[in-house]
């Protein structure tokens, strides 16, 4: 099954265990924050014990870490508090060496915890992806207006990785003092998020402070919410963070599911009209006036808004498709009478 809905977790609370896994075990301790039970893929927290050494090697899952206090050297690379990296499954990284000790986050993205000794990447990793950074020093801060639409002021973002395939995103954000926003919120994507420093607030989930985890699924409704102090925190997302706000706290993660399709049924009409033609191929010119507008318990007539009505109403490809037949070729060529 997917990862379940985790929130609030505070891992501050539970006992390191010893990992030992093969060839991947002495020296280190790990919490498990959470796990995808099907594919092993998991979000920890490990400790490494002062001493500890691993030869070079890679892993068949990309993996991420974010250390929180300590330091690691790997390679000829000294990394402190607040390093972040981001290894591409199959990337070999040199030697590690751990002086005094270490804690990180560490994620495996796609599969359990593996290591193959070597010090050659595999043929089919995509360096390129590699990201090696101290996030308090190296990356700026930017105002959280680069989610749209935007969280309230008070919330700035340090991007630590962007996928532009997926728009999957690793972050850093904090919350200044007494920051407040006041609605509730969900989203298409799965997020989590780790608490490194300070608490906030949320009405669902009351407190989560320093050593607080989530992994929240889509749709969940999450707000309002607050921190009085401020915070630090790292975030992750697999996919588009999208902001749906609105001010229904008791509202199911079905009804946001359809919500969220009256929003992209809403704004491109056209595209969720071919996205859900049933002739097979998807192509856009499927018949004409057999959609149901997803409903959105927030406008509920929306439907019979003149701006949202009118492309549905019009009879399809009007002007300039009456009538065709379809080559299923390679380029899909149409014949017109």
């Amino acid at each position: 099954m997917a990862r379940p809905h985790i929130e609030p977790f505070v891992e501050l609370n539970e006992d390191f265990k010893k990992l030992d896994l093969p060839k991947l075990s002495g020296g280190m301790h790990y919490k498990v924050m959470s796990m995808d039970t099907d594919t092993g893929a998991c979000s920890l927290k490990m400790r490494f014990d002062g001493g500890y050494k691993r030869k070079p090697g890679m892993s068949y899952s990309d993996m991420e870490m974010f250390i929180l206090n300590g330091a690691i050297k790997i390679g000829d690379t000294l990394c402190r508090e607040g390093h972040y990296m981001f290894v591409p499954a199959g990337y070999a990284l040199p030697a590690w060496e751990v002086d005094q000790g270490a804690e990180a986050l560490v994620f495996y993205n796609d599969s359990e915890p593996s290591f193959e000794e070597g010090d050659v990447s595999h043929p089919l990793c995509l360096k390129e992806g590699y990201i090696s950074l101290n996030s308090y020093e190296d990356a700026p801060y930017t105002s959280g207006s680069i989610v749209s639409p935007s969280t309230a002021t008070g919330l700035f973002l340090k991007m630590l990785r962007f996928d532009p395939l997926t728009e999957a995103m690793t972050f850093l954000y904090t919350m200044a003092p007494e920051y407040i926003q006041d609605n509730i919120s969900y989203h298409d994507c799965c997020e989590e998020s780790y608490h490194i420093w300070g608490t906030s607030w949320m009405m669902q989930f009351g407190d989560l402070p320093t050593g607080g985890y989530f992994w929240r699924p889509p749709y969940i409704n999450h707000g309002s919410f607050r921190s009085k102090y401020g915070c630090i925190a790292l975030g992750r997302t697999d996919t588009k963070l999208h902001n749906y706000f609105h001010y229904n706290p008791w509202s199911s993660p079905d009804e946001n599911k359809l919500r969220a399709a009256a929003h992209f049924y809403r704004h491109r009409p056209q595209l969720y009209k071919w996205v859900h033609s049933d002739d097979g191929h998807n192509h856009p010119h499927g018949p004409v006036g057999e959609l149901t507008p997803p409903p959105d318990f927030q406008y509920p007539e929306y439907a019979d808004e003149a701006h949202v009505k009118n492309p549905h109403d019009l009879p399809h490809n009007e002007h300039h498709h009456h009538n065709h037949s379809h080559k299923h070729g390679y380029d899909h060529s149409h014949e017109s009478d």
